[in-house]
This record gives structure tokens, C-alpha cells and sequence, in this order.
């Protein structure tokens, strides 16, 4: 028998799991769109501010590309940090009250570094609805994970008082990334303050969206001078360009640069994507009124799709889930919504329970008028589709 045919084909099983997610409902695909977005109204991206377009985000890349060149050279503890990046550092601390600030070349990295950092030889507790991030973080931490209920602080306190590990760190995110509903943090503050923990808050759908000017979950709830707790954010969704960063004491920050594998061995974020979010910090703070802006385009979404029948929730920030049940279903909406104009998010397991498939709507603060009726056009021909389903 030729060789060839006694060695096992190493792809059969990727074929099979692939045609067993394809009858799930749970192939994905990439759709590679357009400038212009093949001129849908976009309530997929996660841009709450509309920034990502912004000019002066983009002269301000420019201008810095063209001093620094177009990456960073190296990793930051070698030649990737800049006289920019310390500029972003100290402008991240002034506007959320945060003692210090490290910047990382993606959100995803951020919550690496501080969750399995900081969690390693600890319990970690991690909310049920946290981000695939602060999953992946719990496990590289090696240590013992303990997730609790969605928004059950008492499960929290319960679950630090049992332990027999004399550190501990409790998860959460602020905003949550599909639910769209806010964290209890000053209850889950309290919590660990009892309990001789430290609290890591993930800021990614809260900077630029939750408080008066944006300044995030932690800060609305006055919790920013707080020593005991950790937040991490993105620069890629309200701040419109690219990385994230860890806010936290400075004993924190020493450790995370010391210790922290996504950050040492990670090349530094490109010059700029820090100058982009350098200005989108400004913009923030010279226009105030942009995060209430997204929350009421949230609140508009909400409440048009509960009229038409579909199941939302009552949203804290951008994000507004539509939940319609099997998978299947979402994709149908998410066709039909781009077949009315609308550009919706897909969200199925494993990013939602099973059951639990629903387009995810993200607010927009330049949202107009015209928008909102496509939507409306766009969310009826769902709710219709639905009733006949």
C-alpha cells in the first residue's frame, strides 16, 4: 500500500466539526465591507462615539506615523515605549482619577496581564457573563477559578469567605459586552473590601459611554480613588483607535511590568494608534456631551424594539441585545436587518447561553433621525419575520 494511504488524513476532523457547527447555525464567516459600508447604517461596530472616522483622530495618526514611523519597533520594556505612550499614560490618569496607567497593544492583552497576573496563587472569582478576555485570563492564571451568577454579589462574598487561599481577585466587567446591563460595583467593592480582596473591573464598554463625561463605570460609581481596585479598557471602542491599557496603584502597575507576559513580550501599540487615542481623550474632554448622547441612542433602540414585540433589556451603556432564541433565527434577523439598510451583530453561542442568539445593537452618539427610521424599517421586517417563524 503506498505510503500515502496509511498516513490519517490530520484534517478530517476540522471538516467534521465544521459541518457539525454548520448545522448548529454556528459557522462563521468573514465579511470584508467597504469604506462606505456598503452604505448600511452601522449598529454592529462598537465606534459609541463615532470617532473611528473622526478627522482629527486621523491627522493625528498621521502626524505621529510620519515622526515615529508606522510601528513601535519593539517590545515597551526595549524600544516600544515612546515619549507618546508616557503622554497617553498620564492623560489616561488625569481623566479617570487613576493613580497610574499601562498601555497595551490590544484591551485583550490588558486583561491577560492583569487577571492572570495578579490572580496567580489566588482564588479568582469571575462573573458568569464576563468576556471570552477575562476567560482566557482566569485559565493562563493556573489558579483556582470560582464563577458565580450574573450580577450576584452575594455569591461573590460567598464564594471569598470560603476560600483557603490567603489572596484573592474578583472579575467583572462593567458594562456587559452582549446583556448591555451594568455591574454592581459598589456592592462588589464592598464585597472584597470585607473579604481582603482586590477588585478588576473591565472599563471596555463603559470608558466613553458610563458617567456624566465618559470617564467610566468605576468613576461614576466614585470609586476611582480607590486603591483595591484594578480597571482595564480598550482604545478601540469609544476612544475610536487601537490598544488598551490596565489603571490601577502604582504597586500594580510596577507588577504588571515586571511580571506581566503580555505586556513583556508583546510589541509595543504602533505611534499612531496612541496619538489617535491621545486626541479622542481630548475630544472628550472638550465635548462632554457625547457619552449622554449615547446612552439616550441606546434607551431610542431599547424601546423601539420593545414596541415591535422583540425582547430587549433596559440598557446602561451602547449596547442593546435583541434576543430571539435559536441561532438560526439570529442569522435570518441579521440578513434581514442588512436587507433593510441596518448592519446588526450576530451574537450565538458560545459568546451567549444556548437559547440565547440575539442581534446586538451598538448606540451611536452621531446617530441620526434618518438612522433611527431605517431601523425601525429594519426591526419591524424582524419582528415579522419572527411571528411567522
Amino acid at each position: 500500500m503506498p505510503l500515502m494511504e496509511q498516513i490519517p488524513d490530520p484534517l478530517v476532523r476540522f471538516r467534521a466539526a465544521a459541518a457539525t457547527r454548520e448545522a448548529a447555525g454556528l459557522r462563521r464567516t468573514l465579511r470584508a465591507r467597504t469604506p462606505d459600508d456598503d452604505g448600511l447604517v452601522d449598529l454592529a461596530s462598537n465606534d459609541y462615539l463615532g470617532l473611528a472616522r473622526d478627522e482629527r483622530l486621523a491627522e493625528a495618526a498621521v502626524a505621529a506615523t510620519r515622526t515615529w514611523g508606522t510601528g513601535s519597533t519593539g517590545s515597551r520594556l526595549v524600544t516600544g515605549s515612546t515619549s507618546l505612550h508616557a503622554r497617553l499614560e498620564a492623560r489616561l490618569c488625569a481623566f479617570t482619577g487613576a493613580e497610574g496607567a499601562l498601555v497595551f497593544s490590544s484591551g485583550y492583552l490588558a486583561n491577560l496581564a492583569a487577571v492572570a497576573t495578579l490572580g496567580r496563587g489566588a482564588l479568582v472569582v469571575s462573573e458568569a457573563g464576563n468576556h471570552a478576555s477575562i476567560v482566557d485570563a482566569c485559565r493562563l492564571s493556573r489558579s483556582r477559578v470560582v464563577v458565580t451568577p450574573h450580577r450576584d454579589v452575594a455569591a461573590v462574598e460567598r464564594a471569598l469567605a470560603c476560600r483557603d487561599e490567603e489572596h484573592a481577585i474578583v472579575v467583572t466587567d462593567a458594562v456587559f459586552s452582549v446583556d448591555g446591563d451594568l455591574a454592581p460595583l459598589a456592592e462588589l467593592y464592598a464585597a472584597t473590601v470585607r473579604q481582603g480582596a482586590l477588585l478588576v473591573v473591565d472599563e471596555a464598554h463603559a470608558i466613553g459611554v458610563i458617567g456624566p463625561r465618559g470617564q467610566g463605570a468605576v468613576h461614576a460609581a466614585g470609586l476611582a480613588a480607590e486603591p483595591g481596585i484594578v480597571r482595564t479598557i480598550t482604545l478601540s471602542k469609544s476612544l475610536g483607535s487601537q490598544g488598551g491599557a490596565v489603571l490601577a496603584a502604582p504597586e500594580v502597575i510596577q507588577t504588571l511590568v515586571d511580571t506581566g507576559r503580555s505586556f513583556i513580550f508583546d510589541t509595543g501599540l504602533a505611534p499612531g494608534s496612541v496619538a489617535a487615542a491621545l486626541a479622542a481623550v481630548d475630544i472628550l474632554h472638550h465635548q462632554p456631551e457625547l457619552p449622554g448622547r449615547v446612552r439616550t441612542m441606546a434607551r431610542e433602540l431599547a424601546a423601539m424594539a420593545r414596541d415591535l414585540g422583540l425582547e430587549s433589556g433596559d440598557p446602561a451603556g451602547g449596547v442593546v441585545p435583541v434576543v430571539l432564541g435559536p441561532p438560526e433565527i439570529a442569522l435570518r434577523a441579521a440578513l434581514i436587518c442588512a436587507e433593510h439598510g441596518v448592519r446588526a451583530g450576530c451574537f450565538r453561542p458560545p459568546s451567549v447561553p444556548v437559547g440565547r442568539s440575539c442581534l446586538r445593537l451598538t448606540a451611536r452618539a452621531n446617530l441620526s433621525s434618518d438612522d433611527l427610521a431605517v431601523t425601525r424599517g429594519a426591526l419591524t421586517a424582524v419582528a415579522e419575520m419572527k411571528v411567522t417563524m
